[in-house]
């Protein structure tokens, strides 16, 4: 019998810890110096977020351009008057390294290993990790659920795999578009053969336990986009949806984070007992 049931992961900040702890301002200087990037003008936290982050995410995290290409071309605009072979190469190298290091540092948190191997085994559920990201995320996140023995695939990919029954991840950049267009969800339902799912699990931080300095975590635009993704998943699949917010608060830390997987995990469990016992 078809799966009945949903679970939906966000990413950075639900699954991944260290994806937030990067952004940090301490840490964020420290690897804007280690990277370059620093020397060509990216001198703070304030400006990262102010002239690359925020004017790029769309075009970043919708299209197939990339991280590095985003960066690239920020800062190649501000050096525009007197940029040279040596200093694109300059900027392209730090830009790559930059990035590199960011992903290199967005695993998923060994915390969540149990419940994604229960999770892994049990035929009557889907999982769908669901990110609004750059195109390059989508092999690293892919990856790090092979270093924790979960089968993970590229949402694309699954398309084209009818029988394939493990982790999916849909990235924004890959689809096109983010959660909160009720097209990045068609595609899903669509693409992952989903019209029999009758209940919908949605586990996300909405991208509250991101930085401050990102205008994706303002408090506004959290709620506008916790409250516009549920009426999607309601609309698409005509099914209720139960939200965990994966929300640590300012002063979220390790701890804080291990305290919300274990909730999370018994109410995923919940979830499962229910699925075996044939509720809807």
């Amino acid at each position: 019998m078809a799966p009945v049931k949903l679970i939906i992961f966000d990413y950075s900040g639900t699954l991944s810890l260290e994806s937030t702890l990067f952004g940090r301002p301490d840490l964020l200087m420290k690897h804007l110096k280690e990277s370059g990037l620093a020397n060509l003008g990216i001198e703070s936290p304030e400006t990262f977020w102010g002239e690359i982050v925020n004017p790029t995410w769309q075009r970043g995290s919708t299209t197939s351009v990339g991280y590095k290409k985003v960066i690239r071309d920020m800062i190649s605009t501000i050096h525009s008057h007197n940029m040279s072979v040596m200093l694109s190469a300059q900027i392209s190298d730090a830009a790559s390294s930059f990035v590199d290091s960011y992903l290199r540092h967005s695993p998923i948190d060994k915390r969540w290993r149990s419940i994604l191997n229960k999770l892994q085994s049990h035929t009557s559920v889907n999982v769908i990790v669901a990110t609004d990201h750059y195109a390059e995320a989508t092999r690293y996140i892919i990856r790090f659920f092979h270093e924790l023995q979960i089968q993970a695939m590229e949402a694309k990919h699954a398309f084209a795999n009818p029988d394939y029954a493990g982790v999916v991840v849909a990235c924004s950049a890959d689809l096109g578009v983010h959660k909160a267009d009720s097209r990045f969800w068609d595609s899903l339902k669509t693409g992952l053969n989903l019209s029999g799912i009758r209940f919908v699990l949605l586990i996300d931080d909405f991208g509250y336990n991101e930085q401050k300095g990102d205008r994706y975590s303002s408090e506004e635009k959290v709620e506008q986009r916790k409250n516009e993704t549920v009426e999607m998943l309601q609309k698409v699949f005509f099914s209720p949806v139960q939200v965990v917010p994966f929300t640590m608060g300012n002063d979220g830390n390790e701890r804080a984070f291990g305290e919300l997987i274990t909730r999370t995990s018994e109410i995923i469990d919940c979830y499962l007992a229910d699925s075996e016992d044939g509720s809807q």
